[in-house]
Parts: structure tokens; sequence; C-alpha cells
């Protein structure tokens, strides 16, 4: 089998033709001969080029409304003829099958067709056949037929031309057939997840877009971030992203995106050590970094309002490596710049977290939603005789939003939409409290009037006993115990109140 291949007829039929034209014409200066399908046959002789139409090529017109165009032997007998093969060289010669030497296709855009909210039957009319099996065929003889399968692939093929004209390689068009290939699993991927609306039935995920990281969580560990962030920020200034950090950006930004009012949120290890709630962004970026100033050194910043002039002047008085935002003033990015690693996101409007959750785990694949539950007052349900004020329920909301994205065991306390401190990780609940109460008061914080929030329910009284010797007014947690009577009888004999969710927020 030799390894270079000549490119001499072309078959082209794509729905994207940006940045078409000029491969085109490199391949007719070199005596590229082209047969195509309909509006890619008008655009090619729109350029002034010769194309043969697949209709007189299969002696067929395209039916039954465009679904049967390219499908027939002297198209696919063409692409799939072992050259090298005697057999057949014999049967193209036979039944006169021109040899077709590339291919240049791409798919109906089943996926925007979907995200539109288009009625079924367009949906379906999108699900691509002749595409999918001329990419299929090319792929699949490599050895002697070079597969272009997007419009990602145009710039690759552009710089092989220019490089060695229409000579190919083996190595070359492996490398294009294994692009092909990840076009047509993740096409596949995408009908299959459209039909199976959500059942999980199967796992099937594809996601383009690799950026390969400087190192995966530690230094001797590879890593690899399959999406487009691109879709969700703006970088604006800083190194590259890292592993970490993108476990962190994403604990940042569904964290942030519980609050509807201002707030200003440091994270470190994927927990919140800092977040506080003000009228004035500049006041939540003070309240959250006194939450813990010492955690908050080479955190993670996120807010959901705009950074000005003022506040980058007292955030730059810190130590940290990503700061998130909508939206940064002329001003603030002058200061926020003048390191020049510091990573500036700006979210993007459309920014949303993946409605779904995946982990590799022992041989396969666990799955989950994400935790989307928010709470509202009229969700909470009194456990005890003593009912919370309302600056009580807005701190308890307020705690049991942190709760849910700190690692559990979790305990945070909360005075007046600030967090004074959270126990996270921790293999008892009350070791988590005690951690948090002691954190607390190492910055100086008076937790007389504070509430508590808890991950998920308590099977003894020893942690309502433990806040109310330090003042503790108010407890929230999901409830569910069959020792819930223990607590509620404490709190009722002790003047706390504590009300449930219903809802258990673990996150391991």
């Amino acid at each position: 089998m030799g390894s270079k291949k000549r490119i001499k007829r072309a078959l082209v039929s794509v729905y994207h033709k940006d940045g078409l034209d000029e491969i085109l014409k490199k391949l007719y200066v070199e005596g590229v001969t082209f047969v195509s399908t309909g509006g890619t046959q008008k655009f090619i002789e729109s350029l002034g080029m010769p194309c043969e139409a697949v209709e007189d090529l299969t002696g067929y017109p395209s039916i039954l409304g465009g679904r049967v165009k390219t499908l027939h032997p002297k198209v696919f007998g063409g692409i799939l003829a072992r050259r090298d093969n005697e057999g057949d060289r014999a049967q193209t010669s036979q039944y006169e099958i021109p040899e077709i030497d590339l291919v240049i296709v791409d798919l109906y855009p089943f996926e925007d067709t979907v995200a539109s909210g288009a009625p079924d039957d367009d949906i379906i009319e999108k699900i691509d056949i002749g595409g999918i099996s001329l990419i299929r065929a090319a792929a699949k003889n490599y050895a002697d037929v070079l597969i272009v399968a997007s419009k990602k692939q145009y710039e690759p093929l552009s710089k092989l031309l220019e490089e060695k004209g229409v000579e190919t390689d083996l190595a070359d068009r492996r490398w294009f057939a294994k692009e092909a290939f990840a076009v047509s699993s993740g096409y596949d991927a995408a009908i299959f997840n459209y039909f199976d609306g959500g059942e999980g039935s199967y796992f099937r995920a594809a996601a383009d877009t690799p950026n390969v990281m400087r190192y995966g969580e530690n230094p001797h560990q590879k890593g690899v971030f399959y999406g487009d962030l691109d879709a969700l920020f703006e970088k604006l200034n800083g190194k590259e992203i890292s592993y970490n950090n993108l476990l962190d950006i994403d604990s940042a930004v569904t964290l942030i995106d519980e609050f509807d009012e201002p707030t200003f949120a440091i994270l470190k290890h994927n927990n919140a050590c800092g977040i506080a709630s003000r009228p004035v962004i500049l006041d939540a970026w003070k309240d959250a970094l006194a939450g813990d100033p010492v955690s908050a050194f080479g955190g993670v910043l996120v807010t959901n309002g705009v950074i000005d002039g003022a506040s980058a002047e007292e955030i730059t008085k810190i130590f940290f490596e990503i700061i998130i935002a909508p939206e940064y003033t002329a001003e603030a990015l002058d200061i926020l710049r003048q390191k020049k690693n510091r990573i500036i996101l700006k979210r993007k409007p459309a920014a949303k977290a993946s409605p779904k959750q995946f982990r590799s785990l022992l041989s396969g694949v666990l799955a989950q939603d994400r935790d989307t539950s928010i709470q509202t007052a009229s969700d909470l349900e009194p456990m005890s005789i003593k009912q919370p004020t309302e600056a009580e329920v807005t701190d308890l909301l307020f705690a049991n939003k942190l709760v849910k994205h700190s690692k559990s065991n979790a305990i945070t306390l909360v005075k007046g939409k600030q967090l004074c401190a959270s126990g996270v990780g921790q293999t008892s609940r009350v070791d988590a409290l005690k951690q948090a109460i002691e954190k607390a008061r190492s910055f100086g914080f008076d937790l007389n009037g504070a509430v508590m929030a808890s991950d998920a329910f308590f099977p003894f009284p020893d942690c309502v006993e433990i806040a109310k010797a330090v003042g503790i007014t108010s407890v929230i947690q999901p409830g569910g115990s069959i020792n819930d009577k223990l607590s509620i009888e404490y709190c009722n004999e002790h003047d706390l109140s504590m009300v449930k969710t219903g809802v258990r927020h673990f996150k391991h």
C-alpha cells in the first residue's frame, strides 16, 4: 500500500460554505475535478469552476424531498474502492465507477435546530443521512481517501494543501479520519440524547474543543478540559487556566447564581471562605473578605455586580488568582491588569452551567442532575415552637445556599447576610460545627444572634446544644432523622427556633 496519494477527484457537499472558496480554488489549480449536489454545486460554479452534478454521475435525481441524493453505488463505490485491491479495481471498471479521493462534507445542524425550539418534524429532517454515510465511508477508507467532515477542518486542510499540494500521506489521512469519527460519534450522541429525552437509558456524551491543561490536579497528572469556555467567559487578562482553576471557577459561578442581590464571594478549594450580600459591591467585598482574610489569599473571587475602580483598588490589596464578574469599568480593568498573571474573566449573559454532572467511578460513569433546588421562605417548615424572625429567615436562607455549595459534612454560620464561618469536609457534623465556631471567633465575629445551616439532618441534639452555647438563635436543616424529636425538644426547652427544608444538600 503506497503511503502517498494524489487527489484527482473531490466530492463536495456542505451546509457551511464560509472559508471554502479558497480551498476549492487551490484544488482546481492543481487539476482536481469536482462532483457535488444542489447548493454546493451552484456555489462551486459561481466561483468559475466546472462541477459535475451527482445526479449526472448516478443517473438518478435527488428524490424524497432531498432525503436521497448521494446514496448510490457510483458515489460510495468511488469512495470505498481499495485502490490496491484487484477485485475492487475490476468492479469499478466494470460498472464505470470513478474514484473519489477527497470528500468534503458536513452535517445538517441538528443540535442548533433542537436548541432553537423547533418542532419535532423540523428536528427529524435535520438528522443527516447522506452526509454521515459519506463521512464514515471516506474515513473507513482513509488508506486512499481524505475526509474533511466539518468546517473546523477547513483550516488544517488549507494548511495541508499549502505544504504538500494535493499529495497526501497516510498519516495525514488517518488524522483527518480520526477527526471525522469524532464528528460522527458526537452527532449520533446528540441524536440519541434527543430521543432519550433525559431518561438516561444509556450514557452517551460528546464534547468538542479539547483544552490541554498545564497538568491535572497535580503536576504528575495529565489534564484536558473538553468544552467551549469562550461561550461562557471572555478572558480579559492572565495566564492559562489550570485544571484546579476550572474546578474553582465552576464552584464560584454555581454559587453566585444562587443570589439576586449584589453579592461577592471568595472561594478556596471549591468552598466559600467569605461571602456577603450588600447594596453596594464594594461593601459586599469588604464583608466577604472579613469572613476569612487568611484563606482569601490566592483565592477565586466572584460577584454578580459590576467591578468599578474603587472596588478594584480594594480588591488588589490582596493576592488572588482569578476574578469573575459580569462587567468591569475601564478604570477597574486598568487596575486589575497590573498583574499580568491575574486571570480576569467576564461572564457572558447566557453563561450557564451544564444541567448534568458526570464523574468517572470504578469501571463506569456516575451521572446525576445538578442540584438546582433553591428553597424560599414558603418552603420552610417550622419544627420548633419558637418561630424565626423575618431577619433570621433571611439569614437562614442565605446560610442554606452556602451549605448547599460546601463539601459535606458542612455547617455554615451566618449573620446579617454575611458568612461568619463554615466547617466543611468533616467526618462528623459536630466537628464541622466546632471548626466553624473556632474560625468565627478567630476573626472576631460575635455569634450572638447568628443562624446555623446544616447540609443534612441532626441524628442527635449535640449540634443544637453547641449552637445554643455560643449564642446562635435559629437553625435550618433538611430534617428527616428518626431522632428529629431530640433536637426539637432541646430547641423548645432552650428558646431556639428551628426550621426544616425537606431537601438534603450533600456535596462530595
